[in-house]
């Protein structure tokens, strides 16, 4: 029911046609004019989707951002805890509805896709694992950008703490951050630490590598990102 209505919500309402016009254009911007994706003479997605963990850095907190917030702003978290459900199903619902509209924004980028295929022999298998890569990264980035919403009523902030959020989240495991570890650090600390950047995990699946430990990662991210969500609902009771 909560899923419905914040689908509903979403494409009653022009921001969600702007996110998806301006995810399309940048996206493809990016994967041919920098990504160079005709001049490799490569049929392949790399140039695409290698773009993907930086355009949701920004765009998932801008989805994520009105989730909480705005039901804070206008009062109708009231009316919502009033509903027959738990604020359990209610956090699940609206990050369901987000991640589907984000899963939306994605499939419309298939004539990418379909482009690649009428120009050569791409790898589909690798294609089919980056795109699962790009959906799990969002959920990943919209459960973090959820927690921001909820803890205030102003979307701004809600966007700036998402962006933090997904920020730290995906630089854990680069090389400065690496370098800050080594000569100090244990080595199981440095690999914990890597193993915790979701741009680590995104890269890895979008190589065709479905590793059930990348999986765990992202389902853990997304997992902990709603149990967050909650508590702090319920620390933040109206």
């Amino acid at each position: 029911m909560i899923a419905r209505r914040e689908l509903a919500a979403y494409f009653g309402a022009p921001l969600a046609y702007v996110f998806i016009v301006v995810f399309l254009a940048m996206s493809g911007a990016l994967t041919f004019k920098v990504g160079y994706l005709l001049e490799t003479g490569v049929a392949e997605l790399g140039a695409f989707f290698r773009f993907h963990p930086w355009l949701y850095l920004f765009l998932m907190p801008a989805i994520g951002m009105r989730l909480w917030a705005e039901e804070r702003k206008t009062g109708t978290i009231e009316f919502l805890m009033t509903l027959p459900v738990t604020p359990a199903e209610a956090v699940v619902g609206k990050f369901l509805a987000a991640w589907i509209f984000a899963g939306v924004a994605l499939v419309l980028t298939a004539p990418v896709w379909i482009t690649v295929n009428w120009l050569g022999n791409p790898d589909n298998g690798v294609i089919v694992a980056s795109y699962l890569a790009s959906w799990l990264l969002a959920g990943g980035f919209l459960s973090l950008s959820a927690c921001a919403s909820a803890m205030t009523g102003n979307q701004v902030i809600a966007f700036v703490v998402g962006a933090t959020l997904c920020f730290l989240a995906m630089m854990s495991g680069v090389d400065i951050v690496r370098t800050a570890f080594e000569g100090w650090a244990p080595g199981w600390m440095i690999d914990t630490v890597v193993s915790l950047s979701a741009l680590n995990n995104f890269e890895t699946i979008s190589q065709g590598v479905i590793d059930a430990r990348t999986l765990v990662y992202f389902v853990s991210l997304i997992v902990l990102g709603l149990v967050a969500n909650c508590a702090i609902l319920e620390f933040r009771k109206p």
